[in-house]
């Protein structure tokens, strides 16, 4: 199939998602030269550049390329990285790439591979005998990336994964209560063996069931009175195919494989002109690196985005679960190893929720009071990666503020500990025998900047005490003092929650009516960098997690923080890399990168199942607009 015209469902913006019939006829054309062994791991769409958007007119030709990652095993060649393939459905061509640092991301088919090699391999079977297990039906296998540590005895260029086992007492019981400490099978996916198995003891598997649904709980409270949220005119926003209007507002709203849930073309109506914000805002990339000497986990820090593919681990949400309200869903579609379409109902939920007062001032002279209340539109997806769940929620206020939050809730990683070799400085304990050991989670967010036009500047705002003297003879004085961020280096910064750090955008060729720049801040949160020590395999293959801030010289290349294809590739690409040139910043088309997360030491409250912790930022407008933008609400 040759034309994006001849498809059913054909898009009509070029930031339309993608169709099933767009990625099947992709994956035949990619097949047609890579042959039938090709295995895909990921499908997005090549989104145009910001100036092909720019001229785009409704009723246009829309132009549709697609990028096909994954692996082939190309007969009588060496293994490498697999493939990245572009594919354009308009011409019908397709450019086959070879990944030659690094490798495609993990695939489903990886998975299912992995499990089956490690459960028939004769060594993990003597292995887990010598443990008491003789069932391997209800044994539940975890394959690791193997990140920067594959083993030796597992050639270059060949897939890799280490395999963590725990047992189940049925099918439908928490496998995570009872790890097989100690027992690692390192599999080589390319050949289709384990390579090695490691094996440092037997432990005792931990004695109590860690069951957390309903009907596995002793007794129940009383279920909360109803709270019924309805809006009888239906809701405040408008959606036309993945385009949203809301008060102000209005953008787009797709799912990308690494990205996850992006927002494009986030703009704000100001007196009738719509004012761009951000061209593109999402996820970059993330990791959750282990703080524990234990070798089951001393090599873990998971890359989610670039080596899971986060967004092909989208949820179909549920109403009155993961949403409430008058909610509008949209679906998205992945693709499947063999190339067909994989459709997930309701991905992206829209919601608007109350949010309290907005704004308030009661007038003790004329006894009068004007109160406003609050409201944001919620755009939510949630993704499983094995053991945990991520929730990425965009706000937008009445005001003109841009709030991300992540939710991470889940089951907490896990080792079996013998009574009296507990470890609660690495590993707390959570339950009886059962230990999780301390972690982060660090989120790196790429934020395209448009503010008013692509000539933008970024300034670190501190606050700071005056020395006391003669202009502060109490010593109670401080002040705000802004810093240009010239240059790439320069702008490698990290939070500072005693000088209430921020950092502001401006648009030096646009001023508000008091003759200022017009701007946006991006306001942090108290939150982490990465722990481990500069010279580790983590901040190498991670280097994005080493600062809260990172600003860049737009480049359309520059999309994933440590870099396109992560999986086995030992570190240095992405944000490093890129900003090895210093290139300036000052008044040009800017990218900010900004990591978030927090630093997890386990308690028992996070067991068996994790309630929600919370991280992100926001981004609120500071003299972008002349004065308090939501003045115009009518009183209720």
């Amino acid at each position: 199939m040759a034309a994006a015209e001849s498809l059913s469902l054909a898009p009509s913006h070029p930031l339309d998602p993608l169709t099933e019939e767009e990625i099947q006829a992709a994956a035949m054309l990619a097949k047609s030269q890579l042959g039938e062994r090709a295995s895909f791991c990921s499908v997005a769409l090549v989104e145009p550049s910001k100036e092909a958007l720019q001229r785009f007119a409704a009723g246009a030709a829309v132009p549709r390329k697609l990028r096909l990652v994954g692996y082939d095993y190309p007969a009588g060649a060496r293994p490498d990285g697999g493939f990245d393939a572009l594919v354009d459905l308009v011409s019908g061509a397709a450019e086959i790439r070879r990944i030659s640092h690094g490798q495609a991301p993990i695939s489903y088919a990886d998975v299912v591979a992995a499990v089956t090699i490690a459960k028939q391999d004769p060594g993990w079977q003597a292995a887990m005998r010598q443990r008491g297990i003789e069932d391997f039906e209800n044994v539940q296998i975890d394959p690791w990336p193997a990140s920067g540590y594959p083993h030796a005895s597992i050639p270059a260029g060949h897939r890799a994964h280490r395999c963590i086992s725990f047992v189940r007492e049925d099918k439908a019981d928490n496998g995570y209560a009872r790890p097989v400490q100690g027992l690692i099978a390192h599999v080589d996916l390319t050949a289709g063996r384990v390579a090695h198995l490691e094996d440092h003891g037997v432990v005792p598997l931990p004695p109590e069931s860690g069951r957390y649904d309903a009907a596995s709980q002793p007794r129940l409270r009383p279920a909360p009175k109803p709270l019924e949220i309805s809006q009888p005119q239906g809701p405040g926003f408008t959606l036309n195919g993945n385009a949203i209007a809301w008060q102000n507002w209005e953008f787009r709203v797709t799912v990308h494989p690494i990205n996850g849930l992006v927002l494009h073309q986030l703009g704000y109506r100001d007196g009738g002109e719509l004012r761009p914000i951000l061209h593109r805002a999402a996820l970059s990339d993330m990791v959750v690196p282990y703080g524990d000497t234990d070798p089951m986990h001393r090599w873990k820090h998971v890359l989610d985005a670039g080596e899971a593919s986060i967004g092909n681990c989208v949820n179909s949400l549920m109403l009155g679960c993961d949403c409430v309200g008058e909610i509008r869903y949209l679906d998205h579609v992945a693709i499947n190893p063999n190339g067909a379409a994989r459709r997930v109902e309701r991905a992206i939920c829209i919601h608007e929720e109350d949010y309290g007062i907005l704004w308030k001032h009661h007038d003790g002279h004329s006894q009068t009071t004007e109160v406003r209340r609050s409201r944001r539109l919620v755009v939510s997806t949630f993704h499983t990666v094995g053991n945990y769940e991520y929730g990425f929620y965009w706000y937008l206020y009445l005001d003109g503020t841009i709030q991300m939050e992540v939710k991470l809730t889940g089951i907490v990683g896990v080792s079996a500990v013998p009574s009296g070799k507990e470890r609660p400085e690495f590993a707390p304990l959570i339950a009886p025998n059962l230990a999780s050991p301390i972690h982060q989670h660090l989120f790196c967010f790429r934020l395209d900047f448009d503010l008013d036009g692509p000539v933008n500047s970024v300034y670190e705002l501190n606050t700071e005490p005056l020395p006391v003297g003669e202009d502060n003879p109490d010593g109670t004085a401080f002040r705000s003092v802004a810093r240009l961020l010239g240059s790439e280096a320069q702008a490698q910064r990290n939070v500072d929650v005693a000088r209430s750090r921020s950092w502001k955008v401006v648009n030096p060729n646009r001023l508000n009516r008091l003759g200022a720049p017009v701007a946006y801040r991006l306001l942090p949160g108290a939150t982490p960098t990465l722990l481990a020590a500069p010279s580790s395999k983590v901040a190498a293959r991670a280097g994005f997690a080493r600062h809260n801030l990172w600003v860049t010289r737009f480049d359309e290349s520059e999309i994933n923080a440590a870099g396109d294809h992560p999986n086995l590739h030992p570190g240095g690409a992405g944000l490093p890399a890129w900003t090895q040139e210093d290139r300036s910043i000052e008044e040009t088309d800017i990218v900010l990168w900004h990591t978030v997360g927090v630093t997890h030491l386990p308690r028992p409250e996070d067991w068996p199942v994790m309630p929600v912790e919370y991280c992100g930022f926001m981004l609120q407008p500071v003299g972008f607009f002349d004065r308090n933008p939501a003045l115009d609400l009518p009183a209720h």
